[in-house]
């Protein structure tokens, strides 16, 4: 199992200590203390954290001088900064001295809570060592030594070191962050933010103020001010996922970032200098898109000025034997079992197989594979039986209530399933899980509220789907 986020809280008002502590160790991370802002800014460069929450107003050091001398000692580190004194001079000063973001007291917990998991997914994001060819320990890699991977990683090798903008394009789970991830860590930004924003999993009512920030009272809720990603990525690298998901009118606002290196929050007219590196992805037919005035001409030339493409799975099937491997002894140590054998039979039925979600379904494979075998050997039987699984029929977007229904009761009547009711339930519970747990990006706690289940049940709901219950997903 992964280890427990560990926040440290530097805060010298007792009852705040007292209150907020209780609230994160009910979310599931590890809450380290510190009354004084001198020994707080001690405590997070003797040991590791994956977000700092910190007070501006404390004895021993000011919240933005620890703020610039944390984040110049670890740029990576994701500060949020808590205040009574919300003025636009210190908004301004936290932005410049390095803070991911601030909190107005009294505060909104929720808003507080969804914020730290959006910090500690970014710095998990940033720190996790991403591995290129055949893996042994690596937590996340990208697997294959194939003809066509290969020519991927020299693409990585080339474009890393400059500042070029890069689309990458592929398939859906074909692994496009981790290519995003490699560029950024094998970057001169390696040692600065990285920041990853889904454009399919935000409203497109929302995204623009999700890229840029907005103003207090720009909109309807806006109560506060808030920095946008591209403000959190100053200085270094933001990934954006599905770019082909982004409406017109924010596609005019990113054309207008690219080209004059400057953002305008939300309700605002100032004009905010950001230097940041500029990566997207999509799995769609931009060209196609264009064609259709759904996809700005000029912004696809911005973006595509230099493209990586990455080969679906089907393309590379004598990769599959190491990323079948690889994916075992990862999740395996997910699931608390020790590293199975995995018979030769089975592995070929896996190359025999077409994988239209690429690498992200193959790993949800293996995942149901490991859980069927209870430790010993996977064997053919239960490969078989976990694409089974996976490729059973589940609710689409163009398909009703009724149809669903249909067709699995003429599986049933055919003799290919049993149990019709329950085989419903858990379809129906897979994709309301699995859809809250995107839409969430990755935040379990606030995907359990929309769905009103506890975080262990969230939990134990998507690792028994095949999902990672993680701060984000392996592959895009």
């Amino acid at each position: 199992m992964k280890p427990q986020s560990k926040v440290l809280l530097i805060e010298d008002d007792l009852s705040i200590v007292a209150g907020l502590k209780k609230e994160l160790q009910s979310e599931g991370y590890d809450v380290a203390i510190a009354l004084r802002g001198d020994e707080g800014l001690a405590a997070a460069l003797d040991q590791s954290f994956d977000v700092v929450i910190t007070d501006l107003k404390m004895p021993g050091l000011s919240g933005l001088d620890l703020v610039a001398r944390l984040h110049g000692a670890r740029p990576k580190l994701p500060i949020l900064l808590v205040t009574a004194y919300g003025t636009t001079e210190t908004a301004i000063e936290a932005t410049k001295r390095g803070a991911f973001d601030y909190v107005l007291k009294p505060f909104d917990m929720a808003e507080l809570l969804d914020l730290v998991a959006k910090a500690v997914a970014c710095n998990r994001l940033a720190s996790e060592s991403i591995e290129v060819g055949t893996a042994q320990s690596a937590q996340t890699a990208i697997i294959g030594n194939s003809r066509a991977m290969q020519a991927v990683y020299k693409e990585i090798g080339r474009l890393a070191a400059s500042a070029v903008t890069v689309l990458i394009r592929g398939e859906t789970g074909t692994g496009k962050e981790l290519v995003a991830r490699a560029l950024y860590q094998h970057s001169t930004r390696a040692g600065q933010p990285f920041i990853v924003v889904n454009c399919a999993a935000i409203p497109e009512t929302l995204l623009e103020s999700e890229l840029f920030g907005h103003e207090r009272g720009s909109f309807t809720g806006a109560h506060l001010r808030r920095l946008g990603r591209f403000e959190q990525a100053n200085g270094g690298t933001i990934f954006l996922d599905e770019i082909g998901d982004m409406t017109p009118g924010t596609q005019v606002k990113l054309l207008r970032v690219l080209q004059e290196k400057y953002i305008q929050r939300v309700g605002g007219n100032e004009k905010i200098p950001v230097d940041v590196r500029v990566l997207a992805a999509t799995h769609r037919d931009l060209e196609k898109a264009m064609q259709e005035q759904q996809f700005r001409e000029d912004l696809f030339y911005r973006l595509s000025a230099v493209t990586i493409t990455l080969p679906p799975l089907n393309q590379r099937s004598e990769d599959i034997p190491d990323v079948v491997k690889y994916f075992m002894q990862r999740s395996s140590a997910e699931l608390g079992q020790s590293s199975p054998a995995i018979q030769p039979e089975a592995i070929s039925f896996l190359q025999g197989q077409q994988w239209r979600g690429n690498v992200r379904e193959l790993e949800n494979v293996v995942r149901q594979s490991l859980l069927l075998a209870r430790g010993y050997a996977v064997g053919l039987e239960h490969v078989q039986e976990a694409v089974l699984r996976n490729r059973r029929p589940v609710l689409t977007a163009d398909q009703t209530i009724a149809a669903y229904f249909t067709e699995l009761l003429a599986r049933a009547q055919s003799g290919e399933v049993e149990g019709v009711r329950a085989r419903m339930i858990e379809d129906m519970e897979r994709e309301l899980f699995t859809r809250a747990f995107e839409l969430a990006q990755g935040n379990q706690a606030k995907a359990a509220r929309w769905l009103g289940v506890t975080r262990t049940t969230m939990r134990e709901k998507l690792t028994s789907f095949g999902a990672r219950p993680a701060s984000g997903k392996a592959e895009t």
